[in-house]
């Protein structure tokens, strides 16, 4: 994707907000990127905020304002507030809890629906990959019926364990090579549409 580093310049501060069920790990995995190591938490009431300067991968130096919301279901109409014209979602799955893997699905679906975040680069993180009954990332893909959502929408998904941090510095290189994309893509769209005199329409394309 070429100099990562000539793009650090570009960027005050990406603004990505992390979503999923309770007790998928996402505040696990905000505090393993801001401290790279393991904090003991408890249950999100409301949210949690960190800005963080990623210090791993080709990532490296990019500043990070993280809004970790709960994942209660009481708590996810807040979602579509928290996640709206972000520069990126984080969407945390436990790889084990195949039970709530619909209602995982249909959340996700949910906040990539709202007309703010169409388009908006996805990062699927399946947690809890070290433990031995966790689907693999093809099976956990499926069950999210990814492919079903719009087409604007840029995905990846990363196996990963949060507490020791494995697999984190490689998703969050995947969403922000997905960030620059998307921007670069909605700059050229806005040049082509002033020579035209047409709006542009935002868009993507599966990686």
């Amino acid at each position: 994707m070429g100099n990562i580093s000539s793009n650090i310049s570009a960027f005050q501060s990406l603004h990505i907000v992390m979503l999923g069920l309770d007790s998928a790990g996402k505040t696990t995995v905000l505090y393993r990127l801001k401290f790279n190591e393991f904090v003991n938490t408890v249950p999100t009431i409301g949210f949690n905020t960190e800005k963080i300067k990623l210090s791993n991968g080709t990532a490296k130096g990019i500043s990070c304002h993280f809004w970790d919301v709960g994942g209660q279901e009481k708590l996810r109409p807040l979602w579509k507030s928290y996640s709206r014209c972000t520069d990126g979602i984080i969407y945390v799955v436990d790889s084990v809890d195949v039970d709530r893997l619909e209602e995982a699905k249909t959340e996700l679906h949910k906040v990539t629906k709202f007309a703010e975040n169409q388009g908006t680069p996805l990062l699927v993180i399946a947690n809890k990959q070290d433990l031995p009954k966790s689907l693999p990332v093809a099976e956990i893909e499926k069950q999210l019926a990814l492919h079903e959502l719009i087409p604007a929408t840029t995905y990846h998904v990363q196996p990963a364990c949060a507490i020791i941090g494995e697999g984190l510095t490689e998703g969050m290189d995947k969403l922000y090579e997905m960030i620059l994309k998307r921007r670069k893509s909605l700059k050229q769209k806005k040049k082509r549409a002033r020579s035209s005199g047409c709006p542009a329409l935002a868009g993507g394309s599966h990686l």
